[in-house]
């Protein structure tokens, strides 16, 4: 009889415990959590964007009705409980205008990525998956593209494109858009095409296609879900590029014009008055800091969440 006890207990012995399984994505955001610097880099950036946000439909945090209304009673003001960021030469209020300011930058900053994610994945994807002739072909019209120093491009697009009605381009944050897409995309495509050229040789792919599945449902199904990863830590690192280069753009000249504002704009008309007043473009500026390291710090965060060498 104890033999028979034990041999019933064998069968709950041998019972393999099951662990439950993340999916690679629920993984990702558990070690994306764990990085301190990326959930302080997001928590910064979702409040400013909240901010920014609410700001731009409310104007509940602007200390005036719009950020260009003037008050000759308050020139080159430092800051104060009235104005926060103290008031520009002519009597503007420097709070209203930095937050205007980032909600132009992020809108390009953002704008630039979809535009940069739909020309830079398409053409990678071509490439990869289109033969040999639409590999070359679309490659050395890459490395042309990849060959033009990037801020003259920039420039030279933003003059093309500056006083052109058509194409919905007349718009001075669509023009700027699209002159900065159009020089940053060839990254991006490089990456997705490596990335296919990758996964078409591995076995799951191989697999699927030995079994009869057609060669979209590959592509939806098999490849570009795996090539999300990388692409969504290119786009988090190119946000802040975008934002770095309007700025720069602003600041020669080339960018939003008044009465329009961004970041780059506000450092570039308050550098005349950086010996009276230097509040005028260290807000600014720090904005632009702010920003670019919220992205860096959440960029580098999900690199090494979505990266398969760190598990």
């Amino acid at each position: 009889m104890a033999i028979q006890g034990d041999v019933a207990e064998i069968p709950q012995l041998m019972t393999p415990v099951v662990s439950k399984q993340r999916g690679l994505w629920g993984d990702a955001f558990r070690r994306l959590r764990r990085n301190k610097l990326a959930v302080l880099g997001l928590i910064i950036l979702l409040s400013i964007a909240a901010l920014v946000t609410i700001d731009g439909f409310t104007h509940l945090f602007q200390r005036y009705d719009a950020y260009f209304d003037q008050d000759y009673t308050a020139l080159q003001q430092g800051p104060s409980w009235t104005h926060f960021f103290g008031t520009d030469n002519l009597g503007r209020d420097n709070w209203s205008r930095v937050l205007s300011g980032i909600r132009v930058s992020l809108q390009i900053g953002i704008g630039t990525q979809i535009v940069v994610v739909t020309l830079g994945v398409t053409v990678g994807a071509i490439a990869a998956l289109g033969g040999r002739f639409f590999d070359n072909f679309l490659m050395r019209i890459t490395d042309i593209a990849y060959a033009f120093p990037d801020i003259l491009f920039i420039i030279l697009m933003r003059a093309v494109l500056e006083n052109r009605n058509w194409l919905l381009v007349s718009d001075a944050k669509v023009q700027i858009i699209l002159a900065i897409s159009l020089i940053n995309w060839t990254t991006l495509a490089r990456l997705v095409r490596g990335q296919m050229l990758s996964l078409r040789e591995r076995d799951y792919v191989i697999a699927a296609r030995a079994m009869g599945a057609t060669s979209s449902r590959i592509v939806w199904v098999h490849m570009l879900p795996n090539t999300l990863g990388p692409v969504i830590v290119a786009v988090t690192f190119g946000v802040p590029i975008a934002i770095f280069a309007e700025a720069a753009l602003g600041f020669i000249g080339f960018g939003i014009q008044a009465p329009a504002i961004s970041l780059g704009r506000l450092v570039s008309d308050g550098y005349t008055y950086i010996n009276v007043n230097y509040w005028i473009v260290l807000f600014p500026a720090a904005a632009i800091a702010i920003l670019m390291l919220c992205f860096t710090f959440i960029g580098d965060g999900l690199r090494d969440a979505l990266d398969p060498r760190t598990r």
